[in-house]
């Protein structure tokens, strides 16, 4: 049996990837910071801070998994742009890898960010977008893709990286855009949104998770656009969520100002992962956002 170590385990993405994984036939390691997560058979829960050295390579002799699924990375909202965290965490999956490697470790996937690209060119291809990150945090994670590609490259693991753009859906952190915007209407108080004109590229958490893992059982290597490839702007979001709440006069498109350095179009190209990986995208906007929102419902 396919073994494997999926770190971030209880985060947003983490804990939809698990499903899936069991669905694959794998034998499922879980990693989090926190307490032991939610129940479910076949998971087996290790809790382990990777940001302190040696705890990487400890779970790794300990469980010595065939794969490795590394989600584990900081990314509170408003905070994870800059913090100097993100170079903490170079640090810390560098010795995760290295100790998967030495544990004769198989095949390993990484999630990234589509923040690697020059987004200022809007659509992202992994072929012929220029990484050219503007943040921190996209700086961090393109300095680690080079690492493992490489590092992997040279210790004869096979490795991939899954760029991940915008995504939503249950356990998303509460400030975030359709988080925010269904608690406020659940609330029944506005939603002050910017203008909402900003395209973007927006996939359910499932769809993310279902495509790393994908990715991760396949042979494809090199970084694939985790993506939908669809635009989907700002206040198409909020707008939706409105009417299926019944409250659109509560959506508030230009209550508040957009940052100056806030892009119009950022779409990643997913061609490699539906063409290589054969990946489907399963739940459309509407059905996302409905989904969501009985998901807040019911923790409501």
């Amino acid at each position: 049996m396919k073994k494997v170590l999926i770190t971030g385990a209880s985060g947003f993405i983490g804990h939809h990837c698990l499903e899936p994984l069991l669905a694959r036939g794998y034998d499922v390691h879980a990693v989090s910071s926190r307490p032991r997560g939610e129940d479910l058979p076949g998971v087996r829960w290790l809790q382990a801070d990777l940001l302190k050295p040696g705890a990487a390579a400890a779970i790794v002799g300990a469980v010595k998994p065939s794969h490795l699924l590394h989600l584990a990375w900081s990314v509170v909202p408003g905070k994870v742009i800059s913090s100097r965290e993100n170079f903490d965490w170079v640090r810390a999956s560098m010795e995760l890898v290295s100790a998967f490697a030495e544990q004769g470790g198989k095949r390993l996937a990484v999630s990234g960010t589509g923040y690697e690209y020059d987004c200022t060119r809007g659509r992202c291809s992994e072929y012929s977008t220029p990484t050219v990150p503007q943040t921190v945090y996209g700086s961090c994670k393109l300095a680690l893709n080079l690492l493992v590609l490489a590092f992997c490259a040279q210790a004869g693991v096979s490795a991939t990286w899954g760029r991940i753009f915008f995504l939503y859906g249950p356990r998303e952190h509460p400030q975030r855009l359709a988080a925010s915007v269904i608690l406020s209407l659940l609330k029944g108080e506005p939603a002050r949104c910017s203008h909402g004109r900003q395209v973007r590229d927006y996939m359910h958490v499932q769809d993310v998770a279902d495509g790393l893992v994908a990715l991760l059982d396949s042979g494809v290597t090199g970084s694939v656009n985790v993506s939908s490839g669809r635009e989907t702007s700002v206040g198409e979001v909020a707008m939706t969520i409105g009417r299926l709440l019944g409250r659109p006069e509560l959506i508030q498109l230009g209550a508040i100002p957009t940052r100056a350095d806030d892009l119009a179009l950022v779409v990643g190209d997913n061609t490699r992962l539906v063409s290589e990986v054969g990946w489907k995208q399963s739940l459309e906007l509407e059905a996302g956002l409905r989904q969501t929102i009985d998901w807040w419902r019911a923790q409501n």
